[in-house]
């Protein structure tokens, strides 16, 4: 039986968490830092994510048979090849792979270089230059984007020039994003719905996983200020069998076979952001890993082994796994704090959970919470939690996890009352 060390501390590794929990292969399951919610399924360390070298001291310590690291920033980091350094079994690309997140501009030349469709750009490190060039293209909305990581906030869709032109200020010569932003992308703005395919490759072989639909908006009727996802349903009703195999040949092997060619296998899960143009499917985005909260909604349907999954990747054995998946859609409405995605309280005492931090019929996967003295939830950030049930169809799911929202309360929560419309509108 394996022991497995998970790092991260938010709603996607509570679920990867919860999936491993099935394994037949898996015995204990640690944590870093993990969160209240995770507690309840696996020993936490407080021990930061980020923290490369705090993480591999932990590993020489524990000895977990494979280290599983979920977040962006650490991947980033070249967490995965400090700890294959030191021995360890490891999920995740390396960082020359997980470059494919960390620059925007990075992923744009190599969809160019590889005739990948993507939205049409220019790369700029001076505001005056890419000011100009706003002007010139004189297209809105426009796409402004930091080069490196920001926590998912790195992205401005500019409506008019006094808005575009604000945004290249802020990024360039404010470094609003830090570092990340000292180089920007523009692009052309794409239309069409939008769908996350979150992909397994252990660089020879690409298995796409169930397409999910994220809620980006903070209010109904997608309206309010981005977040990192209200909600998200699974399958996506617009991503149909012909544009799936239309992604697999124009858009997932190539970039497979792409990072190969650059020296840069990558092994772990590719995450494919799509919009499905009038011209086809083009990549928004891709990241190097499970995406949050789409993770939530798509784990729950695989009918397979995760950690199987996990091992046959390091061992470039992908081939050799049968991967399923059930039939039937799930869903996931998040509970946030009140005034996400701005400033909000924390320490909020929550109610309606049993002592796992669950409720009947629910997968509650715990993002932003942690245990009071007397061992109670209280909220710990942003997103709090993500109430995910499946069904025979779509319906059913929402049904189920709208159900489970409302036996838990805490003061100040905010969730969205639509997520699944939009989906449920294109089925009917």
């Amino acid at each position: 039986m394996k022991n497995i060390l998970v790092v991260g501390g938010g709603g996607r590794e509570h679920a990867i968490i919860m999936k491993l929990a099935e394994s037949k292969h898996v015995d204990k399951i640690f944590c870093a830092p993990g969160n209240g919610g995770i507690s309840k399924y696996a020993e936490c360390f407080n021990v930061s994510a980020t923290d490369v070298d705090g993480i591999v001291a932990l590993a020489k310590k524990i000895k977990p048979d494979m280290v599983v690291v979920a977040p962006d920033d650490p991947l980033v980091l070249g967490m995965v090849d400090a700890l294959q350094a030191e021995g360890f079994m490891t999920f995740g690309p390396k960082a020359n792979a997980a470059i494919i997140e960390g620059s925007k501009v990075f992923s744009k030349e190599l969809m160019k270089k590889y005739n990948i469709p993507t939205a049409f750009y220019e790369v700029f490190t001076e505001s005056d230059k890419a000011i100009d060039y706003l002007k010139k293209q004189n297209s809105y909305p426009a796409v402004i984007k930091a080069d490196g990581l920001a926590l998912g906030k790195g992205v401005i869709i500019a409506q008019n020039e006094e808005e575009a032109v604000q945004a290249v200020h802020d990024m360039i010569d404010d470094l609003k994003f830090g570092k990340s932003s000292a180089r920007i992308v523009i692009e052309e703005y794409l239309t069409g719905p939008e769908v996350s395919v979150l992909s397994f490759t252990d660089g020879k072989t690409l298995v796409p996983m169930i397409s999910s639909m994220d809620h980006k908006r903070a209010l109904d009727g997608d309206k309010g200020l981005n977040t990192g996802g209200m909600g998200t349903v699974s399958p996506n009703p617009c991503y149909t069998e012909e544009i799936a195999k239309e992604c697999m040949e124009k858009i997932f092997l190539p970039t497979m076979n792409a990072m190969n060619a650059e020296g840069r296998t990558f092994e772990g899960c590719l995450y494919f952001g799509l919009m499905i143009t009038p011209n086809g499917p083009k990549v928004i985005e891709y990241n190097c890993r499970f995406g949050d909260p789409e993770t939530q909604v798509v784990l729950p349907m695989l009918d397979a082994d995760l950690y199987e999954i996990f091992e046959a990747i390091y061992n470039h054995e992908l081939d050799k796994v049968d991967i399923k998946w059930h039939s039937g859609a799930c869903a996931c409405v998040v509970m946030a704090s009140g005034g996400y995605p701005e400033s909000y309280p924390k320490g909020i005492v929550m109610n309606g959970f049993d002592d796992r931090g669950q409720t009947a019929d629910c997968f509650v996967y715990h993002a932003g919470t942690k245990l009071g003295e007397n061992g109670e939830f209280l909220t710990n950030g942003g997103r709090v939690i993500g109430v995910t049930a499946k069904g025979c169809d779509l319906s059913e799911a929402l049904n189920t996890a709208y159900k489970g929202v409302s036996r838990i309360s805490f003061d100040g929560a905010h969730f969205r009352k639509d997520i699944g419309h939009k989906a449920l509108e294109i089925l009917s």
